[in-house]
C-alpha cells in the first residue's frame, strides 16, 4: 500500500507560499517544554525550516537537528542569521523518513504537522519510538480536522484537507498504538486554544480574514475537546 498521501509538488508549493521568520515566543505545547529541556539532544523529524529545533536551541537544548526530505540549507541558515543563532547551530539531514537509518539516538523526538500525511499512522509514530535515546522523550502534534477546523478546511481548502489521514486523529485509536509502545508516562490529548486557519495558499487570500474571525469568535470558549481543539499532543518516555 502507498504510504504517503503527499508528494514532493505538494510541499515545493507549500514551501513557496510559507513565511517564517521569528522563533516563537510560546508554543501550544508549553506545559511540556519544562520537562523535555532536560535532554541534551533533540531531532524534529519532517523538521524544516527549523522552526522548533531553534525553539529549543533557545531553551538550552544545543545539540538539534532537523530530518526532513524537503530541505534548503540557504533557507535555514538565513534563518538562523535572522534569529540571531550561531551558523551551523541546526544540523540538517535530507533523507526520506522510511529509508532513515542511524545509529544515533536522541533525548527528544519531536514531529509536528507530520504524522498524519501517511496511511500508516502507527509505523510512523514506531519509527519516531524507535529514535528515542535510553532516557529519550516523544511529543508528537497533530492537527485535529474531526471539528471545526476540518469543516473550515473541507469548505474553504478541500485539497489541503485531503493530504491529511483524517484517522490519525482519532485519540482512542492513538492511545491504543502508544500503549503498545511500551512507553512510561503516555499521554493523548486535545491541546491549544479554540483556533481555526488555512493555509497560506494564493486561493486562500480571499477567504482568510472571514476565518480568522471566526477564530477569534471561538476563542471565549477554552474547551479542549474534538469540536473546538486545534491540535492532540501525544507525549511518551523510555
Amino acid at each position: 500500500m502507498e504510504n504517503n498521501i503527499t508528494d514532493t509538488v505538494f510541499w515545493d508549493s507549500y514551501w513557496d507560499n510559507y513565511r517564517y521568520d521569528k522563533i516563537p515566543q510560546k508554543v501550544v505545547f508549553q506545559e511540556y517544554v519544562p520537562r523535555l529541556i532536560n535532554g541534551e539532544s533533540f531531532i524534529e523529524i519532517g523538521g524544516f525550516p527549523g522552526i522548533y529545533a531553534s525553539y529549543f536551541y533557545r531553551q538550552g537544548v544545543k545539540d538539534v537537528t532537523v530530518l526532513d526530505f524537503h530541505l534548503n540549507l540557504d533557507i535555514v541558515r538565513n534563518f538562523e542569521k535572522i534569529n540571531d543563532l550561531p551558523k551551523d547551530a541546526i544540523k540538517c539531514i535530507q533523507s526520506d523518513f522510511f529509508q532513515f537509518e542511524s545509529d544515533r539516538r536522541y533525548d527528544i523526538v519531536f514531529s509536528s504537522g507530520f504524522v498524519e500525511h501517511f496511511q500508516d499512522t502507527r509505523d510512523v509514530i514506531a519509527r519516531h519510538v524507535n529514535l528515542l535515546s535510553p532516557k529519550g522523550q516523544l511529543l508528537i502534534l497533530i492537527p485535529n480536522f474531526l471539528g471545526l477546523n476540518g469543516f473550515v478546511q473541507r469548505v474553504f481548502d478541500k485539497e489541503n484537507l485531503d493530504a491529511h489521514n483524517l484517522q490519525s486523529m482519532r485519540i482512542a485509536r492513538l492511545n491504543e498504538m502508544m500503549r503498545s509502545f511500551g512507553l512510561r508516562d503516555v499521554q493523548v490529548e486535545y491541546i491549544g486554544k479554540p483556533m481555526l486557519w488555512l493555509e497560506p495558499k494564493p486561493k486562500n487570500k480571499a477567504f482568510a480574514k472571514l476565518v480568522k474571525l471566526m477564530s477569534y469568535s471561538i476563542k471565549i470558549f477554552p474547551i479542549k475537546c474534538r469540536l473546538l481543539s486545534p491540535y492532540i499532543v501525544i507525549y511518551g518516555r523510555e
